[in-house]
């Protein structure tokens, strides 16, 4: 039976965080789902969506509440923009779970590339007696020590979506791992007192399967890119931005259509075409995620602008995304990304690198042709070189912040 809601005074703010905080734990939660093979993984994922469906009424009754004039209404359309998207990104990952609970089907050689999209993530239960049992995060430091993080935890049915260095792990907790395969299995053991066994993986056999299948995890990763570069747009309030989440969309929608055709000529030449039905259901949910990334910055494209509550929200939520300018002189001037291991010593990752030497995410509006001139890289890789002047855009945790500003020799933008 679903759980009855009615209006009560809540902050909106705290609501569109934990809205942004469960939407992004669903794409991974559902993804891995689907690598591990995993119900258990799957029915966690439905039942976060039904977390983010009461989160959604609530923030609706709110936003009613709010809403005493026609500037009111205009001001406070990109915030029903924002609570919409999370609610079809929740909705996009509930339909990515069903494809393990309903045994829908997909091919097994998916589990080979998933990985290369999927920081391995695990669902464990820890035990009384396990060793990491009734200690602090912060004494573990598991991150430091391992790489590999809890970035939730359900304790008697409540999700801690935000556990700290106070957060004590106790018996019965279900915690969510995430970390290289090879690190986690050391710490799912320590949590568990199991064994950690890791999905079986075969390779495809046929060339148009193996396409449609590498379009997925393409889509998967622009589409995970989109969602990240989309609050990074309201966060600053930047068109140009914004402008890079539509050309990403546009991205996913054009290896939709190549998708479809590789998965056609393929089910010619599989032995049950309906085992394909699931490559099929991830390749939608996806493409849902990357039109709910354009939903998300809707009202910076329009002119409308973001209020201030959404900038706020993102501020507060578990993984942050700033905004850091590379001085000139500093660790990052002059290397790349992988030169200086920005992700392993940082644990920072880097979405997109404006170029420039004025400190704005916003395109120059003279580039050499006389017309605007648009200068990102989007999803840098290790081979990105840094300069001073260019403007890094970064998701994770606060506490990495700091590792990173030192590194970019200056202070995270507000």
């Amino acid at each position: 039976m679903a759980e009855e809601v009615g209006y009560e005074p809540v902050g909106v703010k705290q609501i569109l965080a934990q809205m942004k905080d469960i939407a992004e734990l669903l794409i991974d939660l559902s993804y891995s789902a689907v690598l591990l093979g995993s119900d258990e993984v799957a029915r966690e994922v439905l039942a976060l969506e039904d977390e983010m469906d009461v989160l959604q009424l609530k923030a609706r009754m709110s936003l009613l509440m709010a809403a005493r004039s026609p500037d009111d209404a205009e001001s406070l359309a990109p915030v029903l923009g924002v609570v919409g998207a999370a609610e079809k990104i929740s909705d996009a990952a509930g339909d990515i779970a069903k494809v393990v609970l309903e045994d829908i089907g997909l091919p097994a050689a998916m589990a080979a590339a998933l990985p290369e999209a999927v920081e391995t993530l695990v669902r464990a239960e820890v035990a009384s007696g396990a060793r990491l049992a009734g200690e602090t995060l912060g004494d573990l430091a598991l991150e430091t020590r391992t790489g590999v993080r809890v970035i939730a935890i359900r304790r008697a049915g409540e999700w801690l979506l935000d556990p700290d260095g106070e957060t004590t792990l106790e018996p019965d907790d279900v915690v969510l791992l995430r970390g290289s395969e090879e690190s986690i299995a050391g710490v799912y053991e320590s949590a568990s007192g199991e064994v950690y066994v890791g999905p079986e993986r075969s390779d495809p056999e046929i060339d148009d399967l193996e396409r449609a299948m590498d379009s997925v995890v393409l889509m998967k990763n622009m589409s995970e890119l989109g969602v990240d570069l989309a609050y990074g747009a309201v966060l600053y309030d930047s068109e140009a931005v914004a402008r890079e989440v539509v050309a990403l969309e546009a991205e996913v929608d054009a290896l939709q259509s190549r998708f479809e055709a590789w998965t056609l000529r393929a089910a010619d030449r599989v032995d049950d075409p309906v085992s394909l039905r699931g490559l099929v259901h991830l390749a939608r949910a996806t493409e849902v995620i990357s039109d709910a990334a354009v939903e998300i910055s809707e009202g910076v494209l329009r002119g409308i602008g973001t209020h201030p509550v959404i900038a706020e929200a993102v501020q507060e939520s578990e993984e942050v995304i700033v905004r850091l300018a590379v001085s000139d002189g500093s660790d990052l001037d002059g290397a790349t990304l992988g030169e200086r291991m920005v992700k392993t010593e940082t644990g920072m990752r880097v979405i997109g690198v404006r170029r420039g030497d004025d400190g704005s995410l916003e395109a120059p509006s003279d580039g050499e042709d006389g017309g605007e001139r648009d200068d990102w890289a989007v999803s840098p890789g290790p081979e990105t070189e840094l300069h001073a002047g260019d403007v890094l855009l970064a998701k994770g945790t606060r506490t990495a912040v700091e590792g990173l500003a030192a590194m970019a020799g200056s202070a995270a933008g507000e």
